[in-house]
């Protein structure tokens, strides 16, 4: 079994853009606490525009994943970070090779 990425670009209403990040970091640290088959978890910020975020996650295999989607602060922390976008968040699904 191979692991499962996502690429998630978020674009933040300028007003939710100091929320978006909040939200976002609280989210990065709790992945790192509390999923260890969650190997990487990053949000990165455009230099050029500073409402374009850019969200990496690798998960272990299909079973970590579906645990990052289900654990409680991933369902009280995505509402909120929807809130604070000005677009639907566009993501996309990756296989780890090798």
């Amino acid at each position: 079994m191979t692991g499962k990425s996502f690429v998630a670009e978020l674009r933040a209403k300028p007003e939710k853009r100091n929320d978006l990040i909040r939200l976002q970091i609280e989210m990065k640290l709790l992945v790192h606490q509390l999923e260890p088959d969650a190997i990487v978890y990053e949000l990165f910020q455009s230099e050029e525009d500073p409402d374009l975020f850019i969200c990496v996650a690798t998960f272990r295999d299909d079973a970590a994943f579906e645990h990052h989607m289900q654990i409680d602060f991933h369902e009280r922390l995505v509402p909120q970070i929807f809130e604070c976008l000005a677009e639907d968040m566009k993501i996309q699904f990756y296989r780890s090779l090798g």
